[in-house]
């Protein structure tokens, strides 16, 4: 049964609400995705405190067009050529997780397809979110750098010690 103009709005006002509240979201073409699938990737997302709707190519666009100019005018243009509806994956607290979390699931089954994405109110490509995805985690990150700024002290240790174990050598050889 065909939803009415008063549903279609409160949906228009709920993805609008979610737009603006959303760090990034991805775009994604399930057609010919199991359900088990869909459900295996909503909990990943949950468990990442983001989300996933599935929302109407024209719902979207009317919700997009209600934010004004804030960079998603492309966005229609890009997933225009998907028939029927498309799922969107939000972010809410981190902008990376939708992206990686797709992503996973889109190596394990490969009728997920990746479509794009808004990241900081702009929007890329699939080959761009694709890039975003394979970015290393922020803990991952933070712990990278954190080696990098202990190297110089931890080496410079061990070339104080390695004069100190010389000259212990040197004066072992001369007790001898």
């Amino acid at each position: 049964m065909p939803k009415t103009r008063e549903q279609k709005n409160v949906i228009v006002e709920k993805l609008q609400d979610k737009l603006s509240k959303q760090k990034a979201n991805v775009f994604l073409d399930f057609k010919s995705v199991d359900s088990k699938t869909l459900f295996k990737l909503r909990d990943q997302l949950k468990s990442a405190q983001c989300g996933l709707e599935v929302v109407k190519k024209s719902l979207l666009k009317k919700a997009l067009a209600l934010l004004g100019p804030t960079g998603h005018s492309d966005v229609y243009k890009e997933v225009g050529e998907v028939e029927g509806q498309l799922a969107l994956a939000f972010g809410f607290n981190d902008e990376v997780s939708p992206a990686k979390i797709c992503r996973g699931i889109q190596k394990e089954n490969d009728n997920l397809r990746i479509l794009g994405g808004v990241f900081s109110g702009k929007f890329w490509g699939k080959e761009k979110m694709l890039e975003l995805a394979e970015l290393p985690s922020r803990n991952e990150l933070l712990g990278r750098l954190l080696g990098s700024l202990q190297a110089p002290a931890s080496n410079f240790v061990y070339v104080l010690n390695g004069n100190i174990k010389g000259l212990l050598t040197v004066l072992s050889n001369i007790k001898k």
